[in-house]
């Protein structure tokens, strides 16, 4: 499960018929980058606990959450288990997405021009999914395109996502990309 080197066969984009019914069976993880936040990186002044110092979602940004969460609605998807990490964009596109209760995950958090911190996040993301139930409702993860890129093997665009299969005792099997302009 811990095999962090290894890293899963870029994907392809899953058809939509494919993807509703992998929403609605048990055992699937969307990993979601959050919604567009205008800028790259963060802030030098960057502090977790504060927004105003961290770069954030826009209104186009709120706009494209909201529309995820309504994509994925008409998927048949009317709740999930939701995490984000803890950096304001992603924990304001995990609510706005409105499918559940968000729940913080430190390892979603980015390690962007942080690379000390990619094997930790990693580390407790894989062990994260270990504990997961193979057969469990839809999990939603609301990252960055570092953690996804490092856990997909692909990176998306803001607002994009990736559908992985959980598998026991196995890192997730990637399943294929999420565009939600389909």
């Amino acid at each position: 499960m811990l095999l962090l080197g290894l890293l899963l066969p870029a994907l392809a984009y899953a058809s939509e018929i494919d993807l509703t019914t992998r929403l609605q069976q048990g055992g699937h993880v969307l990993m979601l980058r959050h919604a567009h936040a205008p800028g790259f990186g963060d802030p030098a002044q960057f502090k977790l606990d504060d927004c105003s110092t961290q770069r954030n979602l826009d209104a186009s940004g709120r706009v494209q959450a909201a529309a995820i969460g309504e994509w994925l609605r008409r998927q048949g998807v009317r709740d999930a288990r939701v995490y984000s990490s803890q950096w304001c964009r992603s924990l304001e596109t995990a609510r706005l997405i409105d499918l559940g209760p968000v729940t913080p995950l430190p390892a979603l958090n980015s390690f962007f021009e942080r690379e000390h911190e990619r094997m930790s996040r990693l580390v407790a993301l894989n062990a994260f999914f270990a504990r997961q139930p193979v057969d469990g409702p839809l999990i939603i993860l609301v990252t960055h395109f570092v953690n996804i890129q490092a856990i997909a093997g692909s990176g998306v665009g803001s607002g994009e996502g990736v559908l992985l299969q959980l598998q026991a005792g196995k890192a997730p099997h990637g399943v294929g990309r999420v565009d939600f302009r389909q």
